[in-house]
């Protein structure tokens, strides 16, 4: 469930704002409360514990984050992701990063994951052509209740992971659905079934 809060700002008075609890994040000066239902948290809470996992077992120089933004330079507007696994080696390129907790270069995240709900529309219009624009290598849209458009993930409507593979500046996408395996471009040796996460949500 999204709210938005009736109070135009730019980025940096965003975040002298932003409480230490609740979730925020910021549209084009826009303050938009995000109220995630326990389900979701459920889902998040799976992909998180995966991707963990992951990192682990290959050994890589990555991590997932708490509280870290993505901010898409030029515009007033700052995201929280459901998920944000960044490049530990890449943060010395970020500039807002040690006061701030913001990831603001597209190279410096390896994945990002989208857990969809009512505000769908921002997950498959809006973030998709910032992350796309920011330059990020892979990023999921991960609609557990099959919300989205039809546009997006067919008909009959069905819960849809959609991984989007940036391939030469452009999102390349890949639908999964019930029996599927989920195939990450970055992460070939996941092992993720669609339904493990679909029935997280249920």
């Amino acid at each position: 469930m999204v709210q938005a809060v009736s109070q135009l700002m730019n980025f940096q008075e965003f975040l002298a704002w932003k409480p230490e609890t609740g979730r925020y994040e910021l549209h084009d000066g826009v303050i938009v409360e995000m109220q995630p239902t326990g389900p979701h948290e459920q889902v998040v809470g799976l992909l998180n514990r995966k991707l963990n996992a992951l990192l682990d077992q290959e050994d890589l120089n990555y991590f997932i984050p708490n509280t870290a933004m993505v901010r898409p330079l030029g515009y007033q507007t700052g995201y929280k992701p459901d998920v944000l696994m960044v490049d530990t080696a890449a943060l010395a390129q970020e500039p807002l990063w040690e006061r701030e907790s913001v990831i603001t270069l597209g190279s410096s995240v390896k994945l990002v994951v989208e857990v969809t709900s009512t505000n769908w529309p921002d997950d498959y219009a809006r973030k998709f052509e910032d992350y796309e624009a920011m330059g990020v290598a892979e990023y999921w849209i991960v609609d557990y209740r099959g919300l989205g458009g039809r546009r997006y993930i067919g008909s009959p409507k069905q819960p849809t992971i959609t991984v989007c593979q940036l391939v030469e500046g452009v999102y390349e996408t890949q639908l999964f659905r019930q029996g599927d395996e989920v195939v990450s471009p970055s992460f070939p040796t996941l092992r993720l079934m669609a339904d493990q996460v679909f029935s997280a949500g249920a």
